[in-house]
């Protein structure tokens, strides 16, 4: 039974005992003074953070080892970065840098996927691996005294991956399932659509979990290539967070991956994350006989490094990044027309994405994409209030400062800034950069990004239910069959007749 139904067990055998007299003694019952309040309490000061500085070491082999001491637990998290993900899959193999990071503990050093996994467990820790857009990342948090196995552990699956042609099958297979089980939910769709139509052609602009075709297509020899030309020390970054000096982590590092030679080739170069759009400002993509509608506007935003990056962080924030955010305000609590209306701000490495969602019933789709448009153009004409802004600033704190409570929290945290090459110190400057965004600024950037001339709609339903109005408010609005999309061509193949151009 989980807790909350534990709790609410307790909640009424403790009324039932009431209404029998059995513990009126034990629970008084004490009324409210002063009644129930109106409003929430005002924001509590703002918390002190105190995070140690990561020390940053380069072994000769120019693998980057970077550490974060905290003492207080003997635990080790150990993550191997690369600064590569899914934008370097090759054209119409979407999906292999995932794919590649996924199999990494499904064979190496001439153990298989379970005696791995037995080995890890014997360090009391589970290996994860991953590929997001320009990172891959294996990791495993142990006891301090585990560190060296770990390591070395980690050192197999990174080094020497198998890639066997059992396991490749099988985590085709899977990942292919799950994308069926993506694309037939329609805010999914609608926001793997919008994507494409922000970065174009770019490397940011295609599935990075691939499509069935593209995984299909994938061999032993892809995901090899990958792995050879990314997989090399000076594109990788040794995070270790926990009970470990700087002294001691360079120590561990050379035993482990000292060893581990740099190619005599460049690095492949990063292939360009966004390119012109040919796609429709508002396309409608007929899922027919749906039961819901996915409402997706999208947006192009500067990268990472860029200046007014925490600005982005507290506008998403005001927009739609809490359940007492704008857009779930007017969506769902004021009118009731979905479970959830959300934003999400996405920082990339030369590029980046700002995406605001709903999932709604199909007649209410033209009411919902004109709150959405209505809040873009909201946020960037008005300033928003003292009060407000700071709910969303309190919020974002309070989530970086759990994110920071792990030492595998930490490990992410320190991830995310060594890869974007952004000045480790700012792991704990996140606070105060939070806290100097003003209501001016906020509106300047969604005014300077969001404007709705920019914005890329991609709806996905059953359009026999809510074209026709759409239309009436954007006559340019494209209507496309879900069947009828390719999903691995940056014009995603519509049909002539809906008004776009083909490959």
């Amino acid at each position: 039974m989980s807790r909350s139904m534990k709790a609410v067990h307790l909640v009424l055998l403790a009324a039932a005992l009431m209404a029998s007299g059995g513990v009126s003694a034990a629970l008084p019952m004490a009324a409210p003074t002063g009644g129930f309040p109106a409003s929430p309490p005002a924001p509590g000061p703002v918390p002190k953070l105190a995070v140690p500085i990561p020390a940053s070491q380069t072994l000769p082999n120019g693998l980057q080892v970077v550490s974060v001491r905290r003492a207080e637990l003997p635990l080790v998290t150990a993550r191997l970065v690369l600064r590569s993900g899914g934008e370097m899959d090759p054209p119409k193999l979407a999906g292999l840098a995932e794919l590649t990071a996924n199999l990494l503990s499904k064979g190496a050093a001439g153990k298989t996927a379970p005696q791995i996994a037995a080995a890890a467990e014997a360090l009391g820790g589970t290996l994860k691996a991953a590929a997001g857009w320009d990172e891959s990342a294996v990791g495993i948090t142990v006891t301090t005294p585990k560190l060296p196995k770990a390591l070395a552990l980690l050192a197999d699956v990174v080094r020497q991956p198998t890639f066997s042609a059992a396991e490749l099958g099988r985590a085709k297979a899977q990942a292919i399932d799950d994308l069926h089980l993506m694309l037939s939910q329609p805010t999914a769709l609608a926001a793997l659509a919008a994507s494409r139509g922000v970065f174009g052609t770019g490397a940011y602009g295609h599935s990075r979990s691939g499509t069935p075709a593209s995984l299909a297509r994938i061999t032993r020899a892809d995901v090899q290539r990958l792995h050879a030309s990314l997989y090399r020390p000076d594109n990788a970054i040794l995070v270790l967070t926990g009970d470990i000096t700087p002294a001691r982590a360079r120590q561990l590092a050379q035993a482990s991956f000292g060893d581990w030679p740099k190619p005599a080739m460049p690095l492949p170069v990063k292939p360009v994350g966004k390119t012109a759009s040919r796609l429709p400002a508002i396309l409608l993509i007929d899922q027919h006989g749906a039961g819901q509608a996915g409402v997706v506007v999208a947006h192009a935003v500067p990268p990472r490094r860029a200046p007014d990056y925490y600005v982005g962080v507290v506008a998403n924030a005001v927009l739609g990044g809490s359940y007492s955010a704008r857009l779930n305000e007017q969506i769902r609590i004021r009118r009731g027309l979905s479970y959830g209306a959300s934003s999400r701000l996405e920082p990339l490495s030369d590029a980046g994405l700002w995406l605001a969602a709903a999932q709604t019933k199909n007649p209410s789709v033209p009411q919902v994409l004109d709150l959405i448009l209505a809040e873009l153009r909201h946020l960037g004409r008005s300033t928003a209030s003292v009060h407000e802004l700071a709910a969303r600033k309190a919020t974002l704190i309070g989530s970086y400062g759990r994110s920071l409570e792990t030492t595998e929290g930490l490990a992410g945290q320190v991830a995310r800034l060594a890869i974007y090459g952004i000045d480790l110190q700012q792991i704990d400057q996140y606070i105060e950069q939070v806290q100097a965004v003003t209501p001016g600024q906020i509106e300047a950037y969604a005014h300077r990004h969001l404007d709705a001339e920019g914005s890329k709609v991609v709806v996905v339903g059953d359009t026999s239910r809510f074209a026709a109005t759409v239309r009436k408010a954007h006559p340019k609005a494209e209507v496309v069959e879900a069947a009828a999309l390719d999903l691995d061509s940056p014009l995603l193949r519509m049909p002539t007749r809906g008004g776009l151009p083909t490959d």
